[in-house]
């Protein structure tokens, strides 16, 4: 690269999103730099409880997934989700997921027959977080700037110039090739590149406290959860347990009619708890927040991209938002990767909107639907009487709220079953993707489908076979696609070769020939050498014009939501 750069990549905001995003760089040979505000190993307030299964896939790649999950709760300690009056009430139902321990032992629950090498895991961003920047602290090619504030930028044809501004207060500039804008809801990147958001501003305030009760868990009945539901007449709201030991974050769900300063936090928590003012506790950190359903218009200028937060925001339940964002960002990643590799076009770059802004809208609305379900729950009035109606009244109740959650809680759906159906970087075959959903999944090799996980001999995972780049699965004589290999060879496009026994794949892969990127979505099937090898590999290589994809604007929109 040309020594006027200071990095190919230059990353504003050192969160999840910006932290992976440096990762896969760096596993592709590209580097960056991070500017983030914060103090290494500064933990953030705790927030997002749950590393997705998508996500634990991708960390596997890059080594990361050991590390996670062995961390947050005690090993032991159930992940369940339960439905109870108060948190130290009666309980009403549960939702079984398996504590880390078990994970390898016998698991038990809806996540736990998933086809995948990473099941999700729970474990707080406050804990998440510092694994993450550890790690990208030793990678070779990045450089983490903390305590580092982002002023702006300036972008021209070859780079992107960024000013900052050092921990001594000293301004100076940094060059880069690119920019990504992983700097969270109010993003100044995303308002530097005039996107502006577009949804739902409010859907519901939420009033949230994290505490420290070290006697909580003396006086909670019955088995430990991770997350606890609690609806009775007076307050509803939810608890996670944060450490397993006496750390606890507690969300208090507003009325439409009701503000934060409107209602007392102390009491609030005291009713969701269900203790007297005798029931000591600290309050550790608040950070109240706004339920919101909002996707930016757009998601890149020219060399300058958003991703994560700075592109959507939305419910947060079940770390949708966190999880999203690191999806998007290495779906990005892997196409600037390939372009500053040299055996990509350009006009790979253009994947990354095509690909994820529909996606981000769809799961957008999964969330809002979601949210708008638990807010209108109806919470009998005796629902805590010690009576034949109380008890009709939970078990109704229980049900209801398992069947909803479970969605939420164990979305294999919302996980794997995404296809990317208007990608100028996938050839289609005309064969519709399965439906998709949060709860429900149907495997499919359909181009633009995570590729259906299997097991290899000798236990092998076949994500941990893909390549960088591209792999052909080959399931018949790979003679066959000879054409397609030396078509790659000959455009420098990487593809690996990776022979399949019969009898090992699923019944989903009904083809001879598959060929898979390397983030496990499926981009050509066939039964034979492509008509015209090299047409399809200027397609993977971005080298073929943009299949139009429906805009946000297109979807049903709400005026613009500044931030």
């Amino acid at each position: 690269m040309s020594d006027e750069f200071d990095a190919d990549v230059i990353i504003v905001g050192g969160g999840p999103v910006g932290l992976t995003a440096a990762m896969d760089l760096d596993a592709r040979g590209a580097s960056s730099i991070i500017i983030e505000s914060r103090a290494y190993l500064a933990p953030p307030n705790v927030k997002c409880n749950h590393v997705a299964s998508r996500t634990m896939e991708r960390f596997r790649q890059l080594g990361l997934a050991r590390a996670v999950r062995d961390a947050g709760l005690p090993a032991e300690y159930p992940q369940d989700i339960t439905f109870r009056t108060t948190l130290t009430g009666q309980e009403f139902g549960r939702i079984p997921i398996p504590s880390r321990a078990d994970r390898d032992r016998s698991p038990v629950g809806p996540d736990a027959d998933w086809a995948t090498p990473e099941p999700p895991h729970r474990i707080n961003q406050t804990f998440l977080e510092p694994i993450m920047m550890e790690h990208t602290a030793g990678l070779p090619s990045v450089t983490l700037l903390n305590e580092t504030r982002y002023l702006g930028f300036e972008q021209d044809d070859e780079g992107v110039t960024v000013r900052i501004v050092d921990p001594d207060g000293a301004e100076r500039v940094l060059r880069g090739r690119f920019l990504i804008g992983a700097d969270g809801g109010r993003s100044a990147v995303r308002k530097a590149i005039g996107a502006a958001f577009h949804g739902d501003p409010v859907l519901q305030r939420v009033q949230s406290t994290c505490i420290r009760a070290a006697g909580l868990y003396d006086i909670l009945p019955g088995k430990p959860a991770w997350c606890y539901y609690t609806f009775n007449p007076r307050r509803n709201g939810h608890v996670f347990a944060i450490d397993g030991i006496q750390t606890f974050l507690v969300h208090n769900y507003l009325a439409e009619s009701e503000s934060v300063e409107s209602v007392d936090r102390d009491e609030a928590v005291r009713l969701i708890l269900g203790v007297d003012e005798s029931f000591e506790y600290e309050v550790v950190s608040t950070e109240d927040w706004i339920a919101r359903r909002l996707v930016s218009d757009t998601f890149r200028d020219r060399r300058v991209f958003i991703a994560g937060d700075a592109a959507h925001l939305w419910v947060p339940y079940a770390g949708f938002g966190m999880n999203a964002g690191i999806a998007d960002v290495l779906n990005l990643t892997w196409t600037l990767g390939a372009y500053l590799a040299g055996w990509a076009d350009e006009g790979i770059l253009d994947g990354y909107e095509a690909e994820r802004l529909p996606i981000t809208d769809q799961v957008s609305r999964f969330a809002m639907s979601h949210q708008r379900k638990i807010a209108q729950a109806d919470v009998p009035a005796e629902i805590e009487d010690d009576t034949e109606a109380g008890r009709v009244a939970r078990e109704r109740l229980g049900e209801a709220a398992y069947a909803l959650n479970v969605q939420q809680f164990a979305a294999e759906g919302l996980n794997y079953g995404y296809s990317y159906d208007h990608s100028p970087l996938i050839e289609y075959d005309g064969e519709p993707a399965p439906a998709y959903s949060m709860g429900g999944y149907t495997p499919s090799t359909v181009p633009g489908c995570r590729a259906p996980h299997f097991w290899l001999p000798g236990g092998r995972s076949l994500y941990d076979a893909l390549a960088r780049g591209y792999t052909l699965l080959v399931f018949d004589d790979r003679d066959g696609v000879a054409g397609l290999i030396e078509a790659a060879e000959t455009a420098g496009l990487p593809l690996s070769v990776l022979e399949i026994a019969p009898g090992i794949a699923p019944a989903e892969y009904r083809h001879r020939y598959l060929v898979v990127r390397d983030d496990q979505h499926v981009v050509w099937r066939g039964d034979e050498s492509p008509a015209d090898s090299t047409a399809l590999v200027d397609r993977l290589r971005g080298a073929r014009p943009l299949v139009a994809a429906g805009s946000i604007q297109e979807q049903g929109r709400n005026d613009h939501v500044t931030l």
